[in-house]
């Protein structure tokens, strides 16, 4: 998919049409400090190393996973410090950060994920909603890495194009294109953090991703601010190409960030099926904040699934969407025991002639009840407030019968403009309307709508 060479360490392949400055690229490593205690606040305060000192090359070619591995490790061996990768492209495999290493990503810097997948080994890694014996790492692992910090205003690059290529063609070459698994071909994530607390990832752009961009796994108190998370706008359906992951967190807060993808901008997720309030590995996503955020493309400016059990105290505020997408999105599972508490939508304002602000209603893929009985699940303490501007419709309210108990939704402070201005409302208890106005007349609330 496309040509490159490994940089060992101390020297590397050249591939026989390419060509460098080896004396420039030798001069430049040597004017380089290989530790620095001090920093202007745009760079990384305390113990720094650059990759380029342990041999990475930036030409865009050189596969210099052995090179910044090598370096990550002696941070590491050093009692830690901040891994600073300067302007240039680095190509890359996965990477595996160690605790008290912190990454930074100067201006100009790109570090590109290779698409020669051997360089991604399969390992035992938590993905959609479970743990995958062996799958494809992120170019970007972090494990127990308390107090992390990804900083800087370069670029993690999953060179996603050609990967996202054989994605749809070996699909659509399936017998049933619909059953090709997602986890069917080796796709890097560019970010993976778990089991992390107290974690910061500012500044950075993360594009063209092969899978999800950012994975937050079992962690807690992360703060996620002024990143970009991109697509190209001439690619119509990168697959699986969500924003950030919150799996299983706690105390996650996104603010100030970008977003421009062809699947979720934010997902909460967790685990899914019968069995799912047993999976210890799954504890609730709790206490996720987003605001100032620019939703611009996407599926859904906030989905809960599609593996998600318990998601409680959301609040999403002052955010704009500018794109034909799906504010809220909640999917009630009709195999998994679902809890859905307080999740607030504020001071959101909205510019698209397409798009739904709510859709909260039954998901049906992979639907999987292993002979058991259906589990029943609730949605509770849902609310709008503050909505404005135009966008295709309101969207809908509905359960999966029998199943799902909706109560406690909020409409209130509505100045919309919509194409379509009904509200698909079924099995909803104790719904309020306070001051909905949409195309310029008040909404009448439904029939025996408000608190019993």
């Amino acid at each position: 998919m496309e040509f490159e060479k490994t940089a060992a360490e101390g020297s590397a392949r050249e591939a026989p049409s390419f060509q460098y400055d080896r004396r420039a690229v030798a001069l430049l490593m040597l004017s380089l400090p290989l530790f620095t205690g001090s920093a202007s606040a745009q760079e990384p305060s305390g113990t720094s190393l650059s990759i380029v000192r342990l041999g990475a090359v930036p030409d865009g070619v050189t596969i210099n996973t052995r090179a910044i591995q090598s370096a990550i490790d002696h941070l590491a061996g050093q009692g830690g410090g901040t891994l600073v990768v300067p302007a240039g492209v680095f190509v890359s495999g996965a990477l595996f950060l160690k605790p008290g290493v912190h990454l930074h990503l100067a201006a100009g810097a790109v570090l590109r994920c290779t698409t020669q997948m051997e360089h991604f080994p399969p390992r035992r890694t938590r993905i959609e909603g479970h743990f995958e014996p062996r799958f494809t790492p992120a170019l970007i692992n972090a494990d127990g890495c308390d107090g992390l910090r990804i900083t800087g205003s370069g670029t993690l690059d999953g060179a996603g194009r050609p990967i996202w290529d054989m994605f749809w063609k070996l699909r659509n070459a399936a017998p049933v294109p619909d059953e090709f698994p997602n986890l069917g071909l080796p796709r890097a994530r560019l970010a993976l953090i778990e089991n992390s607390k107290g974690v910061l990832v500012e500044g950075v752009t993360f594009k063209d991703s092969q899978f999800w961009n950012l994975h937050l796994y079992k962690c807690e108190g992360v703060v996620v601010r002024n990143a970009r998370f991109e697509v190209p706008d001439d690619y119509h359906q990168a697959p699986s190409s969500d924003g950030i992951d919150v799996d299983s967190s706690r105390q996650v807060t996104v603010e100030g960030c970008y977003f421009s993808v062809t699947d979720d901008c934010i997902a909460a997720k967790g685990s899914k099926g019968p069995l799912a309030l047993e999976d210890r590995d799954s504890p609730p996503v709790e206490g996720l904040t987003v605001r100032h955020c620019h939703f611009r493309r996407g599926h859904h400016a906030l989905a809960c699934g599609s593996e998600a059990t318990v998601v409680r105290d959301v609040t999403v505020e002052d955010c704009r969407v500018t794109g034909p997408m799906v504010l809220a999105r909640l999917k009630l599972r009709a195999d998994t025991p679902q809890s859905y508490e307080n999740i607030r939508f504020r001071n959101i304002a909205l510019d698209s002639s397409e798009g739904t602000v709510m859709a909260v209603e039954p998901w049906s893929q992979y639907t999987d009840l292993k002979g058991m009985k259906p589990p029943m699940s609730r949605v509770r303490g849902l609310s709008f407030s503050g909505i404005s501007g135009r966008f295709g419709a309101l969207g809908t309210i509905r359960p999966n019968p029998g199943q799902t108990e909706i109560d406690d939704v909020l409409l209130r402070d509505f100045d919309l403009q919509v194409r379509d201005d009904s509200l698909k409302l079924e099995g909803v208890h104790d719904i309020r309307f306070d001051r909905v106005t949409i195309n310029g007349k008040p909404l009448p609330p439904p029939p025996g709508s408000g608190r019993r």
